[in-house]
């Protein structure tokens, strides 16, 4: 599930930036406000998951959004 999960997030943002678990959100340059509104959009209709905006600016990496959506 998470490389289904990474596969979706590097489409989502359109990058061609290798994107792990590990990597930081401040490093992927297309990680902006129209990336952080798609991804709560991808959350609620991929995950079902209603996940709050604060609980996605506090995350710091993409393994943060990945637990977010698989809690």
């Amino acid at each position: 599930m998470e490389q289904e999960f990474l596969d979706k997030l590097t489409d989502l943002m359109d990058t061609e930036q290798e994107i792990t678990m590990e990597t930081k959100l401040k490093e992927i340059e297309e990680w902006d406000s129209l990336s952080f509104v798609a991804f709560l959009a991808m959350a609620n209709s991929t995950y079902q998951k209603s996940i709050k905006p604060v609980e996605v600016r506090s995350a710091q990496t993409v393994k943060d959004l990945y637990n977010l959506v698989s809690k």
